[in-house]
């Protein structure tokens, strides 16, 4: 008789502690609700170009600071009409999609020429590591692929002709990832509405003894800028390269017929043409 008791007295005393426990911890952590729910909008890749380490975490930042969509989006989301609002819905702001669409630009003439023959590891990342590389410009495209293998889209190519990757700009989404993969730092996010794209990567300031620019190469003449008559063009001069103003832009083209070294090209949704320098404008 006793041991009944004593068993029962403990089943109560536990019974009081689940139920207290029941009534008084939440049964989930707060704002984890609106965390499923973002996350079950965003894309599920995990591919942690947004900066976090999955989607899951991103819709966590969001869930604490939904201004984080205008800072780094997630640009699959943004690019899908019914994600874009269902994001929107869902953290109580207006995003304009069109001014966040991002492309990947590849900032290389791929004209540069071989100066050493490299048997190493077969990435731009382990021929980087040589000298910065076997070509004569310390900041080309070095073509083994590296931006080619994480791309989700499919959207990078390496040119047979001259072993330099291009984008399809009509399969880039603008993640992000092929920019932090590539040890020369070519490659850059530009807006989708992008007009015109400056496309060498030398950068002065830092110049390699030895090394040179290729022939290609910007010469750094600000003709480009002197030619503009829309204040479209400002000078980088940390860079020193030229940067377009998108809305002030007006496709006029007399900074491509000003440019020398053929380093201004038009683009149409940020796909280059093939064309050296457009005798016509391209709309």
């Amino acid at each position: 008789m006793l041991i009944v008791i004593i068993l029962t007295a403990i089943a109560l005393f536990f019974g009081i502690i689940i139920y207290l426990v029941n009534r008084l911890v939440p049964r989930k952590v707060q704002g984890i609700e609106k965390t499923e729910e973002i996350a079950s909008i965003l894309p599920g890749m995990n591919c942690g170009a947004c900066g976090y380490p999955g989607c899951f975490a991103y819709a966590q930042a969001l869930t604490a600071n939904p201004d984080l969509i205008t800072q780094g989006s997630c640009t699959i989301a943004i690019q899908d009409a019914e994600k874009s609002a269902a994001l929107e819905k869902a953290l109580g702001v207006t995003l304009d999609a069109e001014q966040m669409r991002k492309k990947a630009l590849i900032r290389c003439n791929g004209c540069s020429e071989v100066i050493f023959n490299y048997s190493g590891v077969e990435t731009c990342k382990g021929a980087s590591q040589l000298l910065s590389g076997y070509k004569q410009c310390p900041f080309a495209c070095l073509g083994m692929g590296d931006c080619v293998a994480v791309c989700p889209q499919n959207a990078i190519s390496i040119q047979p002709e001259n072993g330099v990757a291009v984008v399809d700009g009509e399969k880039c989404t603008g993640c992000g990832l092929c920019a932090a993969e590539c040890p020369q730092n070519l490659i850059d996010l530009v807006p989708a509405a992008t007009k015109v794209a400056f496309i060498c990567n030398y950068r002065p300031l830092r110049d390699i003894p030895s090394r040179e620019k290729c022939d290609a190469g910007c010469i750094h003449c600000r003709k480009c800028l002197k030619a503009c008559e829309d204040e479209a063009i400002v000078w980088n001069k940390e860079r020193g390269i030229p940067e377009f103003d998108i809305e002030k832009c007006t496709l006029c083209g007399k900074c491509i017929e000003a440019c020398e070294q053929n380093t201004i090209r038009v683009c149409t949704r940020v796909k280059l043409l093939a064309e050296d320098k457009p005798k016509a404008m391209v709309h």
